[in-house]
């Protein structure tokens, strides 16, 4: 009998990604005569923790997937934990946002058009910690999850430090730097980090003000790359999912009311003075 309580649900091998993960631990554990509280020994845990997971009340970490490897003997092999755990974190993300962040980190080019929220790769780590703090308080997702979605920002926006660095293009709406985020002193580093982005010299950044009503084309967040190959490709994200398009008919007219934009939005220059015009309302 284990000497940790047990719950023993019953779960669905074919259920969703954090069943499958939960049911794979079980079966291993117990094909090796395994407690719970041995194989938690043997990977720093709590019976309790293993037990969590097994039963997918606790979503899998990131260091718990690759403790599971050490103590299976999995490392190095094709069908590690850490992988099962790579498929429920992009699960967690939107869906087509881990194949877009994949060519973005080798892109030539990148225009970036958001509302509300400044853009992942402008955002500091403060910030991106407290969207995802709004979003475990409204129960969406976990506190776990929240620091590995922040954890994930910080890789994407690593991969495009490199030697030549792609070309990046910002559109922001008025309403990302005045919609505060975290406070003001967490909104006012926001700020400053967006001055810091205008001044690079492979960069350029524009605030689309509110008085352009309805000559603004987008009303969601818009993504597009250009990539070495000189080929287009798009990503459109809603609150739910997110879309990439490779069709030249369709990323066109994307690019097409990009420019549009861009040429109605402020320049660089005006829109630098708007957020140190507002910065002076966070200090």
């Amino acid at each position: 009998m284990e000497s940790t309580l047990v719950n023993r649900k019953k779960l669905n091998p074919d259920g969703s990604p954090q069943e499958r993960f939960g049911v794979r631990v079980r079966r291993l554990r117990e094909a090796r005569k395994w407690t719970q509280d041995e194989l938690a020994a043997r990977m720093g845990y709590s019976g309790r923790h293993i037990s969590a997971i097994e039963t997918a009340n606790k979503p899998p970490t990131l260091p718990v997937a690759r403790a599971l490897d050490i103590a299976f003997g999995l490392e190095g092999t094709l069908d590690t934990f850490e992988r099962q755990w790579n498929e429920i974190e992009n699960g967690a993300l939107v869906e087509g946002f881990p194949e877009y962040v994949g060519k973005e980190a080798t892109a030539a080019e990148i225009r970036l058009f958001d509302v509300g929220l400044v853009p992942g790769p402008l955002q500091t780590s403060e910030y991106a910690a407290a969207v995802e703090a709004g979003n475990v308080k409204r129960g969406s997702i976990t506190a776990e999850q929240a620091t590995e979605r922040v954890d994930y920002l910080i890789r994407r926006q690593a991969a495009l430090v490199r030697p030549l660095p792609p070309m990046m293009i910002a559109v922001l709406d008025e309403s990302c730097i005045r919609h505060c985020i975290g406070g003001l002193e967490v909104m006012e580093r926001q700020l400053a980090r967006l001055i810091e982005f205008a001044e690079q010299p492979n960069t350029s950044l524009h605030i689309a003000p509110f008085v352009m009503g309805e000559l603004r084309p987008f009303n969601r967040s818009v993504n597009l790359l250009t990539l070495a190959d000189r080929s287009v490709v798009a990503y459109v994200e809603s609150q739910a999912r997110g879309y990439l398009d490779r069709e030249i008919t369709s990323v066109a007219p994307l690019m097409r009311a990009y420019h549009q934009l861009q040429t109605e939005a402020l320049s660089q220059a005006e829109s630098v003075a708007v957020i140190n015009q507002v910065r002076k309302g966070t200090s």
